[in-house]
């Protein structure tokens, strides 16, 4: 959609201009599609107020693909495309379908003056680890100031991101799509058989510290129904060993710091002696409460 084009607020009414505003449409993209070399990708946008079939969006796909053989295109022209967009929010496609999340650093998809609410290193370390843990990608959104600038707060909050990814990028580049269950206190991603946590809330001090007698950890991070054998555990950042204990329940890595080692989240890397999945619910039937028909 064009919001400057005369025929854009007309053509869902008027034949004529939906026909002049489809033909004026498909001839930009023939253009992007033909003077600019080898493109990569086509990301449409906007496809209100026409329907696929209104936009010729089948017509328009072939002229593309017919252009550039080797290109992917989204979803927002009404088809299916090679990947799905969900926007402001974080939603996995299916297995096997390519996706990303399209999000602003604040509010605004623009430069706005007033639009303070700006999302946290944390929010978009928590985002970026979300949409790498379902197999997807996270597109973020950079407003430019008038004269093309980014603004201090999105510099500010990348540059925060970036620090973290420096020695945390092995946890999300290149990782791969993971069965995994809702965890308030942290993310999983993976490779092969690596398993990696993101504890996004630090556990402090464990309050069974006070009355285990026989042994009494500092902190403790406990994670239910790991789906392999633990072989070994690291602070990924630091490379420090972390000593762990495992059974049919949980898994508990037992030799940390009280204080959270990294920020906004830290990276424990677990190799494990197959593929890992996380998921608490396939436990349940193991706890003897559930056995006995006491659990719901």
């Amino acid at each position: 959609m064009d919001w400057h084009h005369p025929d854009g607020a007309l053509c869902k009414t008027d034949e004529e201009a939906r026909r002049r505003f489809v033909a004026y449409t498909h001839g930009l993209i023939r253009e992007l599609m033909t003077n600019y070399g080898k493109i990569d990708v086509l990301w449409y946008d906007v496809d209100w107020p026409l329907t696929p079939e209104q936009w010729e969006s089948e017509r328009m796909n072939k002229m593309v693909f017919e252009l550039q053989p080797e290109i992917i295109v989204n979803n927002r022209n009404g088809l299916e495309g090679d990947f799905s967009t969900p926007e402001q929010h974080i939603q996995a496609a299916q297995v096997g379908r390519a996706w990303e999340t399209c999000m602003t650093l604040n509010d605004s998809w623009g430069f706005n003056r007033g639009d303070a609410a700006w999302k946290t290193p944390r929010t978009i370390v928590n985002n970026l680890a979300q949409c790498a843990q379902g197999g997807g990608n996270y597109l973020l959104n950079i407003g430019p100031m008038p004269d093309g600038s980014v603004p201090p707060e999105s510099a500010e909050v990348l540059g925060a991101v970036g620090k973290w990814l420096e020695p945390n990028g092995r946890a999300i580049y290149e990782t791969e799509r993971g069965e995994f269950r809702d965890n308030p206190n942290a993310n999983f991603t993976r490779r092969g058989n690596t398993l990696y946590v993101h504890q996004k809330s630090w556990p402090g001090e464990t309050p069974a510290a006070q009355w285990l007698s026989f042994f009494q950890p500092a902190a403790v991070v406990a994670i239910g129904g790991v789906k392999a054998k633990v072989k070994s555990a690291r602070l990924l950042k630091s490379g420090e060993k972390v000593l762990f204990t495992q059974d049919n329940f949980s898994l508990r890595l037992t030799s940390l710091p009280l204080a959270a080692p990294d920020f906004p989240s830290t990276v424990i890397e677990l190799e494990c002696d197959a593929e890992p999945a996380v998921n608490h619910d396939s436990i349940r039937p193991l706890w003897p409460r559930y056995k006995a028909g006491v659990g719901a």
